[in-house]
């Protein structure tokens, strides 16, 4: 008995030590199966369509397949909880986007996943700037004239969007906060929805995403009074950034980049975020984020975490103030 005990702790140690070498070498190894990426959203998004240029390029690199798989719903919380409560190997990662990442947390306040928490950052993908549109028969071609109506005429003024506590409304409430004005928010199914009926003459005006506005911005069907990042864009050089006209905290980037679940082991976010670094580099992905409207992404794991931070911060108060309550 005695002899049993005292050889206990040796064999725990050896015990450990077994567990510890293998946990390394598998990481050392990583990947020798294919990957799941998680895809917060439905397919045929911009979401979905980036998750999938970044995944096939990243697959080359990684010497694996990566498999996307879109699990959409609740504003983008079923498939980023998905990514959170799978096994932390590597073996299943997926795109974090700007609303279930810093926006739904404090949107729905029920959320059985804490981003900050639950979820450890790989890399930013991209940043992308919304466009404040009008229908081109509007009588409002600069920010100025917009604020002046809507100060005459308190909550007659409407703007349009792809449903509440997306980055439309938010930009919208950020724009109202800072300005001093009242209007009524009009949420549709989609953002294209919005889109169209703003076309239609049936709302004032509407914040959208770069990609999606610039066809009809181009075919003179919509009016680009001004745009949320701090410059202004190469796509639109005539159209000034809200800081130039006065509101400078009106800057409204909707990101995403990739995440993992959280003990995912450092050594394989580090091998992620250099594959996620060296995809960006590629000319034909590049040229197709910048024919977008957007920034290239990039940098390390605690650059993301510190964007996450941040705007998970910001949105918070705006969602706050405006008192924002989910569908």
């Amino acid at each position: 008995m005695k002899f049993a005990k005292s050889f206990a702790p040796a064999l725990l140690a050896l015990a450990m030590l077994s567990i510890f070498q293998g946990t390394a070498q598998a990481q050392a190894g990583y990947p020798n199966k294919p990957i799941n990426f998680i895809v917060p959203y439905g397919a045929g998004g911009g979401a979905d369509s980036r998750s999938r240029q970044i995944a096939q390029k990243m697959s080359v690199i990684l010497k694996q397949p990566i498999i996307v798989d879109n699990k959409p719903g609740a504003g983008g919380n079923i498939g980023t909880e998905y990514i959170a409560r799978a096994t932390p190997d590597g073996y299943t990662i997926g795109m974090g986007n700007f609303a279930p990442m810093a926006v739904n947390k404090t949107l729905f306040g029920n959320l059985r996943y804490d981003p900050e928490v639950d979820l450890t950052p790989i890399a930013l993908i991209e940043k992308g700037p919304l466009v404040l549109v009008v229908n081109p028969n509007s009588p409002y071609k600069t920010v100025k004239d917009i604020v002046d109506a809507a100060k005459a005429k308190p909550g007659v003024l409407t703007f349009s969007s792809g449903g509440i506590g997306g980055s439309h409304q938010l930009s919208a409430e950020i724009f109202e906060q800072n300005a001093g004005i009242e209007m009524i928010h009009v949420p549709y199914k989609s953002g294209s929805a919005g889109l169209t009926d703003l076309m239609a003459g049936n709302v004032t005006m509407m914040f959208d995403q770069m990609y999606s506005a610039m066809p009809s911005i181009k075919a003179d069907k919509l009016r680009p009074i001004a745009i949320t990042s701090k410059k202004r864009s190469p796509l639109l050089p005539n159209v000034p950034s809200f800081a130039e006209v006065g509101y400078p905290k009106v800057e409204v980037l909707n990101w995403q980049g990739l995440i993992a679940p959280k003990g995912t082991p450092k050594a394989i976010i580090d091998k992620l975020n250099a594959a996620a670094n060296e995809a960006l580099k590629d000319p034909q992905l590049r040229e197709l984020m910048l024919s977008q409207g957007n920034e290239i992404g990039g940098g390390t794991p605690a650059d993301f975490a510190a964007l996450i931070k941040s705007e998970s911060s910001k949105w918070g108060a705006v969602v706050k103030i405006a008192n924002i309550k989910p569908e």
